[in-house]
């Protein structure tokens, strides 16, 4: 059956943009050198923050859940699948049915073996609405799952040609016994064994002696401090205090890359800063209101002056042209002040203040970029008032709570992913709220499509869809900028998701 999916995979090239979909990286042409300490300075982090992988939805957690917590496959920098947990994987030429066959001799770090029931038992746990897992919606469309012998087997009710994608999550870490009892345990199969635990403030890592790949994991330990404040990260990374800061605010980004052994890094991919209104909350219940504040936002000066050109022009859909398929005759919305005017006319608003609240944690710079969202309304005639929330709780007590605020999202590998993140109805971060039935079919629909041409099809009518009537006002893709230390090597470019798709402590090494 392998040689069936090698088939289907190469004859989807041309959307998939790949060479081959589980192709392999090529091996790396310098030796890392073993040992010393990773430190880490990361922006995104709070109290309030679990080590459950369902529930992990900014930076730190990311980072965190992705140092000690390994999934099924991952995505390579030029976007082909990587196996991990994995070891091969199999399809059905119709796409239906996918075996994963599960490595053998893999360790948790509590000393148990993982099997492919603990990778079932994870798939379940985030299938459960209960576990409040930000990869709910990716389990939309299953089936039924089941064991035999060394394979896990996914059966699906509908083709789903992106479907080892979509098990790629971050969230998606394989736990013993799916992390049911335990969700917060932070056991898992990653290079690293959690040994501190400070949500907030600082976490620690060590190797763990028995990590099953040995070109991974070069450090002997790795400590993440939280530095939610983009001035300190800066001075931490400048002093030598961390090798590796991310969120570095494009304001300074040139500034920081002419310090003393100081490198500035990014790259352009599929992240995006937004600004979320939920459909359910006045006066967001409101179509034509909602199309006011689309049109009252100004892109091109956000990209001018937030971004100062590291990134582009968002058309307020989660996708550009980063992602497989992307259709980019989809018109560009630009800022229409009196169309914007006239929208907030049709909705008959009261003209009090619309409240949109906002932290610098959100994105860098959000705080002058809804100063500037306030002027361009403000030409429209649309009153905006701006509440400044603390960084600390910001994703717990405003992120999907407040029904206007400030948020941004890394991006996925594929768009069927991204969409049935935070878009669908079932997804439990679907952040605005967006329900709509036509838009829920043909999420679906386009899954089971193997037609590239009919495909993109269907996500161009995905993506003006949620253009025109969801909750999402998306002015901007950025680039990752991130700072590192001249100590620290084997860098690579990778857009998947920030710091190398946070593979930096597992890749990296220090001179």
């Amino acid at each position: 059956m392998m040689d069936k999916i090698r088939s289907f995979a190469l004859s989807r090239r041309g959307f998939l943009g790949t060479a081959a979909a589980f192709a392999a990286l090529p091996v790396r042409a310098e030796t890392p050198k073993k040992g010393g300490v990773l430190k880490m300075g990361l922006g995104g982090g709070e109290s309030t923050n679990s080590l459950d992988p369902a529930v992990a939805l900014s930076q730190v957690p990311y980072h965190v859940t992705r140092t000690f917590g390994e999934t099924l496959l991952d995505v390579n920098p030029d976007g082909t699948m990587d196996m991990r947990l994995a070891e091969a994987v199999e399809s059905t030429p119709d796409a239906k049915s996918w075996i994963f066959r599960i490595r053998k001799g893999v360790e948790f770090h509590d000393g148990r073996t993982m099997t492919p029931q603990d990778v079932m038992d994870t798939m379940l746990r985030h299938s459960d609405a209960k576990s409040q897992s930000g990869a709910l919606g990716l389990m939309t469309g299953i089936a039924g799952m089941k064991v035999d012998g060394d394979n896990f087997i996914v059966d699906l009710d509908t083709p789903n040609a992106d479907l080892p994608y979509l098990l790629s999550d971050y969230h998606l870490v394989i736990q013993p016994g799916g992390g049911r009892d335990n969700p917060g345990a932070g056991i898992g199969t990653g290079a690293y064994r959690v040994v501190e635990d400070q949500p907030g403030v600082r976490h620690a890592f060590e190797k763990f002696a028995n990590y099953w790949d040995d070109s991974r994991g070069h450090f002997e330990r790795v400590e993440i401090s939280v530095i939610n404040d983009g001035t300190a990260r800066n001075s931490a990374l400048q002093s030598g205090q961390v090798h590796v800061i991310n969120n570095v605010a494009p304001k300074v980004a040139r500034l920081l890359g002419r310090a003393p052994g100081v490198q500035v890094k990014n790259v352009s991919a599929r992240a995006h800063y937004v600004f979320i209104m939920r459909c359910d909350a006045p006066p967001f219940d409101n179509r034509d209101l909602r199309m006011a504040l689309k049109l009252a936002i100004n892109r091109q000066e956000m990209v001018d002056k937030i971004l100062m050109g590291y990134g582009s022009r968002g058309n307020d859909m989660p996708v550009n042209a980063a992602y497989p398929l992307f259709d980019d005759t989809i018109p560009q919305r630009d800022y229409d002040p009196a169309q914007a005017a006239e929208y907030y006319r049709k909705s008959g608003h009261d003209g009090s203040p619309i409240v949109l609240h906002v932290s610098d944690t959100a994105f860098p710079s959000a705080v002058d970029a809804a100063q500037l969202f306030q002027q361009s309304a403000k030409a429209a005639g649309i009153p905006l008032e701006i509440v400044r929330e603390p960084a600390d709780g910001y994703w717990t007590e405003v992120w999907n709570k407040k029904p206007f605020c400030a948020s941004y999202w890394g991006g996925r590998a594929v768009q069927d992913q991204m969409y049935s993140t935070a878009y669908l109805s079932t997804a439990d971060w679907n952040d605005t709220v967006f329900r709509n039935a036509d838009f829920d079919q043909l999420v679906l629909k386009a899954r089971g499509e193997l037609d590239p041409a009919l495909r993109k099809a269907d996500y161009r009518r995905i993506g003006e869809i949620l253009r025109d009537e969801g909750g999402l006002i998306c002015p901007m893709f950025n680039d990752y900028v991130e700072g590192i230390s001249d100590k620290l090597m084997g860098w690579e470019t990778n857009g998947v998701w920030e710091l190398m798709n946070g593979l930096v402590p597992h890749k990296c090494w220090l001179a």
